[in-house]
């Protein structure tokens, strides 16, 4: 047979000016069984919380607590700040100040510890900032890996020589910064060349039965030949004369004023394939690079045996140059 419980009676609510407030019924009981109940901090929060909302003064019952248990008043600040809003938390830091302030007055003694300003006190908004800033999360970018250089297919370059980019097939072009492209009428055009300053000929299309100009065409101009008896044939290996040509027309721009013209019958094969050979080599460029670069000035059509040649030149530069 268990023994009975024994009930205690509930301890009634002291009451004051701030339960007077809300309960009629407990008006004219005194604080003075305050400190003999052994209320802990959280009933000193919860007394100053219905000052804060009913508008009820409890500042005699704050002081008296500040004098008897000095912790508390810090206590309060921090259990209230996750339960009241700013502007009520702002209030009760004030009464707490003006607190301190009085006791010091009478007491004579150093500033109160509760008397510090807290930072979200004096700068609200720059907590409720650092507060944001807190909760954001840090964006995290995958790393973009770049894709290795894919070198052209015949039938993509094909393709990208059939769109036409220039305004208008003229007998002589300006591709890049003083080399010209052209066919064997500008070749033979001793006044034009004169009047565009040539001081180099690349004949890629040498020979008797082909644009036989030579070096004796041009004696009396100042001017430089140099010629390659190439056929247009796609069986015909241009790419043994891709190093040298580069060289020259390097060799030649290099020169103060030195302004190249490469040509052969049409301007639109032998020629261009050198020219595109020139750009690969000594300017760095891929060969789709190259092809769109002559062709914002002149349409261009090697035919398929050079455009293999140009693959190859292609692939092994980008193997020297770790490209591939």
């Amino acid at each position: 047979m268990g023994l009975p419980q024994q009930r205690f009676p509930s301890p009634a609510l002291p009451a004051g000016p701030a339960a007077a407030g809300c309960r009629p019924e407990l008006r004219g009981q005194s604080w003075a069984l305050l400190p003999a109940m052994g209320l802990c901090h959280f009933a000193l929060a919860l007394l100053v919380l219905l000052e804060v909302v009913a508008h009820v003064d409890t500042q005699k019952m704050v002081r008296a607590q500040c004098g008897a248990r000095p912790r508390a008043c810090n206590s309060i600040h921090f259990l209230l700040l996750p339960a009241l809003p700013l502007s009520h938390g702002l209030q009760f830091s004030q009464k707490q100040h003006q607190v301190c302030r009085d006791r010091r007055l009478k007491a004579g003694s150093k500033k109160c510890p509760s008397e510090k300003t807290t930072a979200w006190a004096k700068y609200p908004h720059r907590m409720d900032s650092l507060q944001k800033q807190d909760l954001r999360r840090p964006k995290i970018h995958g790393s973009v890996r770049v894709s290795p250089y894919q070198p052209p297919t015949l039938a993509s370059l094909q393709r990208l020589l059939w769109v036409r980019r220039a305004a208008m097939l003229n007998h002589i072009n300006e591709v890049w910064p003083n080399l010209f492209l052209g066919d064997a009428y500008a070749a033979r055009d001793k006044n034009k060349l004169t009047q565009l300053g040539i001081t180099h000929v690349v004949n890629v299309a040498a020979g008797k039965f082909q644009v036989d100009t030579g070096a004796k065409f041009y004696r009396g101009m100042p001017l430089e030949y140099y010629g390659i008896e190439a056929d247009d044939n796609p069986f015909f290996d241009l790419s043994v004369y891709f190093l040298p040509v580069a060289r020259y027309i390097r060799s030649a721009l290099s020169v103060p004023q030195g302004r190249v013209l490469v040509h052969c019958a049409m301007g639109v094969s032998r020629s261009a394939t050198v020219v595109l050979a020139f750009l690969m080599i000594c300017e760095n460029m891929t060969l789709v690079e190259a092809i769109q670069t002559v062709q914002a000035h002149r349409d261009i059509c090697p035919n398929s045996g050079f455009l293999r040649q140009l693959q190859v030149l292609d692939n092994r530069l980008g193997r020297e140059t770790g490209r591939l």
